[in-house]
């Protein structure tokens, strides 16, 4: 019995509502008219606006992507010293002083050194690996047995056109070691994501 009486209630509330908008309206019918296509043009401009952020911002996205994607593939098409002396460009082009490309053979690991904005010692390891070969945990080993003891650095990364294997990010994670995959590098490089030191 309960169970029908809310119903009812409420189809009487909402016939109520209905009949004294109605009265409202035939009793005031200019006023009624202006106010509803004022609601009417504001909801037709707040769909506007809506609509044309929305673009912008969709906009926006394919524009960032096709930067990306750029960095990307321009990366993939060096050899492995252009790559580090294009990582040593990156970082002088981002405010660090002494950029200079120290990868060599016996340069234990350190590839690129530089000093950050605010005077922390940067050590760079570069991995110009193609698309289907990750950075796997040895590689970060070696790395980090000589980044900070070795080579001194506040700020240790690897950078590489590729991926890390779950192994390389939680040795990385575990020794402060930053890692910037092949989607990182392409928000640094073009500038719409964080420098390795940030």
């Amino acid at each position: 019995m309960g169970g029908c009486v809310l119903p009812a209630l409420g189809m009487a509330a909402v016939g109520a509502a209905a009949i004294s908008v109605l009265s409202f309206v035939s009793a005031h019918p200019v006023i009624s008219l202006v106010g509803g296509a004022a609601v009417l043009g504001v909801t037709i401009y707040g769909l506007v606006l809506w609509q044309q952020r929305r673009a912008r911002e969709t906009r926006q996205a394919w524009e960032l992507d096709v930067a990306r994607s750029q960095e990307i593939a321009r990366y993939h098409a060096m050899a492995p010293n252009e790559f580090e002396r294009a990582l040593a460009f990156l970082c002088a082009r981002d405010g660090c002083s002494q950029a200079q490309v120290t990868g060599r053979a016996g340069d234990l690991g350190a590839d690129v050194v530089a000093y950050a904005p605010d005077g922390r010692k940067i050590v760079l390891q570069a991995k110009r690996f193609s698309g289907t070969h990750k950075v796997g945990g040895p590689d970060l080993q070696r790395f980090g047995g000589t980044c900070y003891t070795v080579h001194g650095a506040r700020v240790a990364a690897v950078v590489t056109t590729s991926t890390f294997t779950k192994q390389a990010r939680q040795y990385a994670a575990h020794h402060g070691i930053r890692l910037f995959d092949v989607h990182g590098l392409a928000a640094w490089a073009s500038r719409t994501g964080p420098a390795p030191w940030h």
